[in-house]
């Protein structure tokens, strides 16, 4: 007979309790210590929103898009998922479909973001074949959608050494094709309404690198500013 517990049954593993006490008590010292302190902020939001910006990258819980950007509840609409991937249009119509379609019709976002970031565990099983994710199917079938970017880099690529970093690299670049292809993002971009950018989150270094407008390198932080200024005063 199977010692684990019956399904619908609460787990009573020592490391689950103390794992949901700590959620509880951040949650505790939330609406004790920090509410209060954003009480007006929250109040604002409270029917409604009007983010600024489409941020979409990985489900890594190393990867924190309001610590990484410096924003406050409200200004990012977020979408996470396995490999920051968005399937290209009709390929895989789903959750990720329709929050871009959303975000762009409903809420208006002037921006959408695609970052990657280092060690992505998603392009580690990516680079190394189905073995990595073997009896998993469903993240097989997930990944398919970040399958040209692993054919691009194998192809240019003989050493082992940085293979993973260039497939996250390249794995941004193809997400924004597929992007591309939404026909509301295609509509905005032509209309000039909506910019999109790539970017790559350097977990050890609490540094970002964004894809230049050519889509060739990826720049430093300063460098892609430099260049959004003199965009903003021609």
């Amino acid at each position: 007979m199977s010692d684990a517990h019956p399904p619908g049954e609460p787990c009573h593993d020592p490391a689950c309790q103390h794992g949901l006490l700590e959620l509880l008590d951040g949650v505790d010292t939330f609406s004790r210590d920090v509410f209060p302190g954003n009480k007006a902020l929250f109040e604002s939001l409270a029917h409604g929103q009007s983010p600024h910006t489409l941020f979409v990258t990985c489900a890594d819980s190393r990867v924190s898009p309001e610590m990484i950007t410096q924003t406050q509840p409200g200004e990012l609409f977020v979408c996470r998922n396995i490999g920051n991937i968005v399937p290209a249009y009709g390929e895989m119509l789903g959750g990720v479909s329709a929050v871009v379609e959303f975000a762009v019709l409903a809420l208006n976002v002037k921006q959408i973001v695609i970052c990657g970031h280092t060690d992505c565990g998603a392009m580690k099983g990516l680079a190394s074949g189905s073995a990595a994710t073997a009896g998993m199917p469903t993240v097989q079938t997930w990944l398919r959608n970040a399958e040209a970017a692993r054919g691009v880099v194998l192809a240019r690529h003989t050493e082992e050494d940085g293979l993973v970093q260039a497939m996250v690299e390249e794995n941004v670049r193809l997400q924004l094709v597929h992007l591309r292809t939404h026909p509301a993002v295609a509509a905005r971009l032509a209309e000039r309404r909506v910019a999109i950018q790539g970017w790559v989150y350097d977990i050890g270094h609490g540094r970002i690198s964004v894809l230049d407008d050519e889509g060739v390198r990826f720049d430093t932080l300063e460098r892609a500013r430099e260049r959004l200024e003199q965009r903003a005063r021609s």
